[in-house]
């Protein structure tokens, strides 16, 4: 067993598991994919540890634990396709490319997309299309989406995210409404054509650059 396969299984039995990740399949991912490879070089010693590792320019690898929660959360399906906007270096779609059909990875930051092509061919993952494009308006030619995905805590979702969000589909984040609350997971699902959200844990993961809450007004 090398030091990074047993890295994952302490992942998965002292992160993932002891925080009401029980989703098998869930489960199953996360100790297939090998997360070192989504990470800068001098950071793949620590790749599996609990906490969100930088990525540069103000961009984090959420910690395996919120991931891993909100994925299981969003309930992915073989036959969907997923949309994860603040890609990265492309590990949550990795992760959800084993779960549905195809994955969107949207991400605006061109040095991080180019870190995600080259580890998903590593991993030799094909269903993951990593696109460029700014984050805040989604990516309207794939639409509408089983699952959407925000790899970073968000002040609001976008309207024009949540409209991309296929009947029956369910879109997870971490919304975090000022610089000082406490980030909260929240699922969004739409059925009958209705938005509903529902927060399902509490979360502290950095914002996504782009949405940040707005400055209070003060006199």
């Amino acid at each position: 067993m090398t030091v990074f396969e047993a890295a994952r299984i302490h992942m998965i039995e002292s992160q993932l598991r002891p925080n009401k990740v029980m989703d098998d399949r869930v489960l199953d991912v996360f100790s297939r994919i090998r997360r070192e490879l989504f990470v800068p070089e001098h950071l793949r010693s620590i790749a599996y540890v609990d906490a969100d590792l930088p990525l540069g320019r103000g961009r984090y690898l959420m910690e395996p634990m919120v991931a891993a929660r909100l994925i299981q959360a969003a309930a992915p399906e073989r036959i969907g396709t997923a949309l994860v906007v603040g890609a990265g270096t492309g590990y949550e779609a990795a992760v959800l490319s084993m779960l549905t059909r195809t994955v969107v990875a949207l991400e605006e930051d061109a040095e991080l997309a180019r870190l995600a092509r080259a580890a998903l061919v590593e991993e030799n993952i094909a269903a993951v299309s990593v696109v460029e494009e700014p984050l805040p308006q989604g990516h309207k030619a794939r639409a509408p989406y089983d699952v959407v995905l925000f790899g970073g805590a968000v002040a609001e979702v976008p309207s024009e995210i949540t409209a991309q969000l296929a009947e029956n589909g369910r879109l997870v984040a971490v919304v975090k409404t000022d610089a000082g609350s406490v980030g909260r997971a929240t699922l969004v699902t739409r059925t009958g054509g209705v938005v509903a959200r529902r927060i399902t844990f509490d979360a502290s993961i950095p914002v996504l650059p782009g949405f940040a809450p707005r400055p209070a007004f003060v006199l």
